[in-house]
């Protein structure tokens, strides 16, 4: 009867943890933008770029996150845009129709994104100018309680594999812009403020952002 007894609180018990595991995460829901081009893009040449796809697989995240970057601040590198505005990053149009994007400098620039308070990050997705299949070169992302990024820095993404915008070779691969975006995993780090740089791209030396979606757990 004890055996019994036993028997069944542990099971009871492995049920209830497994409940428990199934609901810390849950797969992060994207708002897509129409795609702005179908099929199979024109072949990019360059080293450690990844096979373009249609799909990809859930990414998962722990239950209760949610948007936190909609109509936040955003500073950048290049404060007199080519086309658009700064707050275009943030204001929730990821369209990349005609007055929709963002269009900063040549060369290394940053945008810059203040959450308004330090927050358990889960991911941070970025859609660039996604009307034609090109490559952002040099891109970084990176995030830190320091709003100059002297101190704390965390790099979560980096392209730069020979160092070119002087942050530190990265590993990550490249890839082609689409209307899915780029979603990097931000691995629960802490941070106040998320800044994305890049290198102008395959198509031109400008840099561009539609839309920059972070997510994590409101700060308390």
């Amino acid at each position: 009867m004890k055996l019994r007894s036993l028997l069944t609180f542990t099971l009871t018990l492995t049920l209830g943890l497994c409940a428990v595991s199934a609901q810390e995460q849950v797969a992060l829901q994207l708002d897509l933008p129409k795609p702005l081009f179908v099929g199979t893009p024109r072949p990019i040449k360059m080293a450690n770029l990844e096979v373009f796809s249609h799909k990809r697989p859930d990414f998962m995240v722990p239950a209760g996150t949610v948007l936190l970057s909609a109509g936040k601040e955003v500073t950048s590198s290049d404060e007199f845009p080519v086309i658009g505005e700064l707050g275009f990053v943030t204001d929730g149009d990821k369209t990349g129709m005609d007055g929709s994007f963002l269009e900063i400098g040549p060369g290394t620039q940053w945008v810059q994104i203040d959450l308004g308070a330090s927050s358990p990050l889960a991911a941070i997705v970025v859609w660039h100018f996604h009307s034609q299949a090109r490559v952002y070169h040099d891109f970084i992302v990176q995030v830190s309680d320091d709003k100059t990024f002297k101190t704390g820095v965390t790099t979560l993404y980096n392209t730069d594999d020979d160092n070119s915008s002087a942050l530190g070779a990265g590993k990550d691969v490249n890839y082609i812009e689409s209307n899915m975006g780029r979603i990097v995993d931000a691995k629960g780090t802490k941070a106040r403020y998320v800044r994305l740089y890049s290198n102008g791209n395959t198509s031109n030396e400008l840099n561009h952002y539609c839309e920059v979606e972070v997510f994590g757990t409101p700060a308390k």
